[in-house]
């Protein structure tokens, strides 16, 4: 008998819904928030009521999509945290209600370990799915870790940033340079019209298999701060060298820890997940590691990369058939956690 389960995700700024069955998504929507274009970042109250007016319509649009009735789910599974608080009381609340009314088990979902499992999507666009033992790296704007992954509830972080996540070192860069909100992707544009030599910035030295970005963005705050002072056009002048020397630098600070990861761990099995997995520098930076025979690559399909609820559906699937289930007294968190 097939398995259908309702994933909600609603830990930033979309309002995601997704129906799966057994492997397959059959529906996976979106809605997303311009608003926070307009103040250069999510704005969390702001975030908490747009999730309040598309949730229901999202849901419906999902159920009616998939082209099956409420009735024929056996369970809701939602995003716990991490995330905005306000955002995630959103999604708990709506699925807390559904469950009691539909009379279905509640599943509750870690975001991040969400994004990994994505890679387990019945999808032919995205290939096989990696096989355990292997290696993650989840990159976002409010993460960067480098995960390894034992199974399907079985994950350890081994590195993590100690300060700022990749997804923001974009962000943050594209602001400096006077781009508008959300900037990574328009770093990413940018980048491939330019030299990625054109400029160098330092690297942090990190123990372990950690991160750090904040000394990357003081460095190229500075840098521009100084050289805007004698060409006040220097950013318009080299916009396209800049995203791509900004962007090298980042993929490589990733790609040397993972590198380093991989050599400590002996795994060549390497996966990424997150929203920043969706850049194309990162992307080719995996695809040379595969072409040098040095790892077996797992690049998911791009609608899986940012925030979906097809990631949460497929981990529902896989708690559900571990009998997995979540109590009402559930309650969301903010930071990462392994629960």
């Amino acid at each position: 008998m097939s398995i259908y389960i309702l994933g909600i995700e609603s830990s930033c700024d979309d309002t995601s819904a997704a129906v799966i069955r057994d492997r397959k998504i059959l529906a996976n929507l979106i809605a997303n928030q311009d608003i926070h274009k307009d103040y250069g970042g999510v704005v969390p109250e702001l975030a908490s009521r747009a999730h309040q007016q598309h949730i229901i319509p999202v849901i419906t649009n999902a159920l009616s999509k998939a082209n099956i009735q409420k009735n024929d789910l056996h369970a809701v599974a939602y995003t716990n945290g991490p995330g905005l608080l306000g955002s995630l009381l959103v999604g708990t609340s709506f699925a807390k209600g559904f469950s009691l009314a539909m009379g279905i088990p509640l599943i509750t979902v870690n975001h991040m370990h969400a994004h990994i499992l994505a890679h387990f999507i019945e999808d032919e666009q995205q290939g096989a799915s990696p096989p355990f033992p292997f290696l993650c790296l989840t990159v976002s704007g409010g993460h960067t870790q480098i995960v390894l992954v034992k199974g399907h509830h079985d994950m350890e972080v081994i590195g993590q940033t100690i300060d700022d996540a990749a997804g923001e070192a974009f962000d943050k860069a594209a602001k400096i340079m006077g781009l508008p909100y959300p900037g990574g992707p328009l770093i990413d544009k940018l980048a491939g019209e330019g030299d990625p030599h054109a400029f160098t910035f330092p690297h942090p030295r990190v123990p372990g298999l950690n991160y750090s970005f904040s000394g990357l963005k003081t460095s190229i705050l500075y840098f521009l701060r100084d050289r805007l002072k004698n060409n006040v056009h220097f950013i318009e002048n080299h916009k396209h060298d800049l995203a791509a020397s900004i962007q090298y630098n980042i993929v490589e600070i990733l790609m040397k820890q993972l590198r380093r990861a991989a050599k400590q761990t002996g795994i060549q099995h390497i996966a990424m997940a997150g929203g920043v997995s969706a850049n194309s520098g990162l992307r080719a930076a995996f695809r040379q590691e595969e072409a040098q025979g040095n790892w077996k690559t797992y690049i998911p399909k791009f609608e899986y990369c940012t925030d979906n609820a097809a990631m949460i559906a497929i981990t529902g699937y896989y708690k559900y058939l571990e009998k997995d289930f979540s109590s009402q007294q559930a309650t969301p968190f903010t930071r990462y956690s392994d629960k």
